[in-house]
Formats: C-alpha cells, structure tokens, sequence
C-alpha cells in the first residue's frame, strides 16, 4: 500500500477506532488559551495492529518530567499507554511552526527510526479524549549506483486542525509534510529540528453530537448490503432445512411413530424394518450414561457458560455500550460477565453430573473451572511472556494482574462454587421415557461415512456457511484497524447458527440412532461444535490470505487467542448440538411403547 492511501485509512481511523480515554478536564469546557490535554499513546506496524509498543520507545522529543495517565483495567488489556508530550495545544491559539525541539539523532537514534520506518510504524495521538493517527515516516525505492535501493524518511512536522464550537473542543485531525522531512537512510548523526502547527476551525457541530460521526463514520457501514446480503443467505438456508426436515417428520418419523403405537409393525416388510424402524430396537440402550461423563458434564457447564456470556455481551453491543471510541469497555465487559457467569458453569455440570449418578462431584467442578479457563490461562501466560520480550505494550502491567487475580480469586470462584452447590442440592433424576437394559447391545459396523470424523465433517457445513460472511468482519476489527459495529446483524446471526446447529444435531441424532447405533451423546456434542474446526481452518486462510500480519509476536497472538476462541465456540455449539439432541431424543422415545 502506497503512503497516500495509507494515511487516508488513517485519517478514517482517527474517526472510528481507538478507546476514548478519561479527559483530565472533567466537563471538557475550555477558555482562551487553556491547554487541552493532549496524550500519546502507543507506535507499532501497520500490518500488525496488536503489535504496539510504547511511543518513548522511538526517540521522540519528549518533557523532561513524563506523565502516565492512570488507566482502568479494559484499557490495560487493550494495550493503552498514554503518555504526556511536549506539545502545546493551547484552546484557540494558532501556531505557525511551532518548535517542538531540536535535538541530534545518535547512531542508534536514527536506526530506531529507519527500522520503525521500514516497518511503516504509526503513532496515536489523543486530543481531549479524540484519537489521531499518523504515519512517523516513509521510504520510497532509488536507483543508486545501478541497484535499486529504500531510502528512508523522518517526519518532522505535523499540522494538528481542530474544529470547535464555543468552548469545546468537537473534532481534531493530525496531518504531516511530505515535503517537511530528514533523511535517515545512513546511520550517521542527524541534526532535526520538529516543529508543528495548529490551526483552529469554528464548525457548528454540537458537543452532544461530536461522538455520532465516530459512530456513523465506522468502516462497516459501507457495508451494510453484504451484511443484509448475508442474513438473507443464512435465513433461506435455515428456512430450506427446516422445510427438509418437517417433511421428513410429516412423511416418514410421524407415521414410524403412529405404527408403533398401532401395533402394526408385522405387516412392514423386512427392508423397510431395517430402515424405518432400527432406532426402536436401541430403546433400553438410548439412555445408557455416556463414558468420561464428567468431563462431559463439564464440557456441557463450560459451553453454557460461554454462550450465556455471547448472548450477554451481543445483548450489550445492541443497546449501545460498546461504541467505537471506547474499546476498552469490551474488555472489562467480557471479563466481569466471564466471572459473574462462573455461577452458571457450577450449576450446569454439577446438576448434570448428579443426574448422571455421579459421585465426586467436587473433582467435576474442578474440571469444569479448568476446562476453557485452563487452556486460556496458559495461552494468556505464554503470550504475556512474548510480549514482555518484545517490550510491547500488550505485556500486562502488574496492576492489571492483580487484578485479575482477585477477580478470580474472590468472584468467580466463589461463584463457580456456589453453583456446583446449588446444582448438588437441588438435583433431580435423569428423566428418561425408557428403562436402560442391563446388558449393552452390540453396535453394527457402521460404513465409513457414518464414523465420527465424516459426521462431523459433514455437521459443521451448513451452520458455517452461516457465519463466514461475517468472520471477515469480525477478524478485520480484531486483528485489523476496523471496528465492527453492527452488533445487531451479528445478534441476529449468532441466533440463526444456533438453530441451524441444533437442527443438524437433530437430525444426524436420528440417522445415528436408525442405523442401531445408540451412542450418541458425545457424538451429538461433537458434531454440534465441529463448526469450531471449521471457523480455525477460516482463521487460518484469513491470516496467509486476507491479512499482512507477520513476525513471531503478531502470529503467536494471532493462532494462540483465535485457537481459544474457536475452543469456546466448539463448547457453545457442542453444548446447544447436544441439548437439541436430548430434547429430540426424549420426545423420539417419549411417543412410543416401551418396555
């Protein structure tokens, strides 16, 4: 990408991304000649957005006492480092090459800045709790004794343009020189001097109102058709398997049931009774508790709990809460529901697991605390570390550790207890319409594309298809320089993937059961996350495809917090693929006689 389309993009990014931070002046009202606080934030590769380090980390003009501001645990997370500058951005005075400094790059000065030049570092910038994002250089290619040769360029001037109205500051805007710059090329001594000049704009724009153009402004409102285009999709796709399989049932299930309870079953012939009616002859064994079932009751608490978490956060993110200028608010939303829903996961799998007539339940709650949360753990602490290496700034402070242990400690294991309590106490008896024989029957060889791998192969196809429109989007503001926005379009396709994952579940359930084989708890949980997979293997061609994202750091961030991701959404769907399931099979062996 050439610079002037790049800085385009980063003019859009001025208007949409970026965390609003907490303003030093509490009502954002200014005088004459008051100065506004004006923070940096963070450098880092254009091609690797998460990748960001501390703007001092670059030999930057910079105050002699510098001021951190105080950030709250979202921002933490989200890699904020704000910092105090030497520029002097007082309310409505103008400035004409102001001089920031003058100072002598050393030798490894100007390597800093080549290399972050090379890379095509950007800066950001916050002008009374309003993002700007720069470019710190360019290089462009010369011939030079007959090679082609980079030749690398500082900026050094920036002009800042900010709009106002009355006494408040409503729209700001960094811009750079392209004709204002030093030669870096050589690792030599350079003497720059950087300047910069504001100039002020009066608009009629109201303060109540400077945030609404952040909002509208977002990148994927362009978009809006494909994202129409794509629930259009999802809802045909939805309406023809419901169609399917409401036929099957009128046509074939319907009447199998209705000749079970005639009695009529001597006048079927020998094929159609291998066909229509082998899942009857798996009824005292349809029930039969599943091996490893705690771990499977705690895959089901875990997978409750994280789809009443996405059902509770995409609810946030379509009343508002999560705006473009204040991403950090995600974060702390998505780790204090986490942990108030830690109640949820306790209760699921103990009450579970009980039904299942299971004994130590206090090991199944360990296992269902460290199901998901283990995996993160130890993905989160090898990616901390990494970051810690590269001196970047989404390496956790301390703070922000404590933190999150004491989150941990006195919230949401308390609350995970309490639950696994409650589901102990209030337990119930596995309802059951047919009685479990004694001895188990012999399962048929199944053919090969009735083995676990194909189905889920083949389970995962559909309810895919309904979401991968919107994975570009989703991986585009995460692991890009776009926001996603539309939580409303996502809400409604994160509903259609769950009915579509309940009904393949279903549906696959019975062929399973019709071909006498009566294992089909682990394989319904299963096929139901196997659209997890498939959303990895998304993943994968988005990183080498779709991205430019590069270097050890970027790539470790990228497979390790998306391979997570993926885990939660295979205990989602695994969870909702077997519920369906149950549900199905209860009324499946409800409506006929059983011995």
């Amino acid at each position: 990408m050439t610079l002037l389309p790049k800085i385009a993009f980063l003019n859009l990014l001025m208007i949409f991304h970026g965390n609003q931070v907490e303003s030093d002046a509490s009502n954002h009202h200014y005088k004459d000649g008051d100065i506004v606080p004006l923070y940096a934030n963070k450098v880092g590769p254009f091609s690797n957005p998460r990748e960001t380090y501390a703007y001092y980390d670059l030999p930057f003009c910079s105050k002699d006492i510098v001021k951190e501001k105080k950030l709250n645990l979202g921002e933490m997370l989200n890699g904020d480092h704000l910092v105090s500058t030497p520029y002097k951005l007082e309310f409505l005075v103008e400035k004409h090459f102001e001089v920031l400094c003058n100072k002598t790059l050393s030798k490894t000065e100007v390597s800093k800045f080549r290399k972050a030049i090379e890379k095509d570092y950007y800066m950001q910038l916050y002008y009374d709790d309003l993002p700007m994002w720069a470019f710190i250089g360019k290089f462009k290619k010369d011939h030079i004794d007959e090679k082609m040769k980079n030749k690398y360029f500082l900026f050094k001037h920036f002009d800042f343009e900010v709009l106002y109205n009355k006494n408040h500051v409503i729209e700001v805007s960094v811009r750079v020189r392209k004709d204002l710059f030093i030669d870096v090329t050589e690792d030599k001594e350079v003497d720059v001097g950087f300047t910069y000049s504001v100039m002020w704009r009066q608009t009629q724009l109201s303060f109540d109102t400077r945030i609404d153009k952040y909002i509208s402004s977002s990148i994927a409102q362009n978009h809006m058709s494909v994202h129409h285009h794509s629930v259009t999709f999802s809802s045909v796709t939805l309406l023809i398997l419901i169609i399917s399989l409401l036929t099957f049932y009128v046509f074939v299930l319907r009447k199998d049931i209705s000749r079970n309870l005639a009695d009529v079953e001597e006048d079927i012939l020998s094929y159609n009774k291998q066909e229509e009616i082998g899942w009857k002859n798996v009824h005292g064994d349809v029930f039969r508790f599943p091996q490893y079932k705690s771990l499977f009751s705690a895959a089901l608490g875990a997978g409750t709990q994280l789809l009443i978490l996405s059902i509770a956060i995409l609810g946030l993110g379509v009343l508002g809460f999560f705006q473009p200028y204040m991403q950090g608010v995600l974060w702390k939303a998505l780790i204090i529901v986490y942990a108030l829903t830690s109640l949820i996961s306790g209760y699921t799998s103990v009450s579970f697991y009980s039904q299942l007539e299971g004994t130590n339940w206090m090991k199944n709650l360990i296992l269902t605390g460290g199901l998901y949360f283990g995996p993160l753990f130890v993905t989160f602490t090898f990616l901390d570390i990494v970051a810690t290496f590269y001196g970047s700034t989404t390496a956790l402070p301390l703070r922000a550790i404590v933190m999150l242990s004491l989150l941990w400690i006195f919230i949401a294991s308390p609350l995970h207890l309490l639950g696994g309590i409650i589901g102990k106490t209030r337990m119930s008896e596995f309802q059951a319409p047919c009685k479990t024989a004694k001895i188990p029957r012999d399962i048929p060889k199944p053919r090969w594309y009735r083995g676990v791998l194909p189905q889920m192969a083949l389970a995962g196809i559909l309810p895919f298809s309904v979401v991968y429109i919107q994975l570009y989007y989703i991986l585009a503001s995460v692991w890009g320089l776009r926001f996603y926005t539309v939580y409303s379009i996502l809400f409604i396709v994160f509903f259609l993937l769950l009915i579509m994952t309940a009904l393949v579940s279903v549906a696959l359930t019975y062929f399973q059961l019709a071909a006498e084989d009566h294992q089909w708890w682990w394989r319904s949980f299963l096929c139901g996350g196997s659209t997890g997979l498939y959303i990895y293997v998304y993943c994968i061609y988005y990183y080498f495809e779709k991205s430019t994202m590069n270097g050890f750091m970027q790539t470790s961030f990228y497979f390790g917090y998306m391979a997570c991701a993926c885990l939660g959404i295979f205990l989602i769907l695994g969870s909702v693929g077997f519920s369906a399931s149950l549900l199905f099979v209860r009324y499946l062996y409800a409506a006929i006689k059983c011995d």
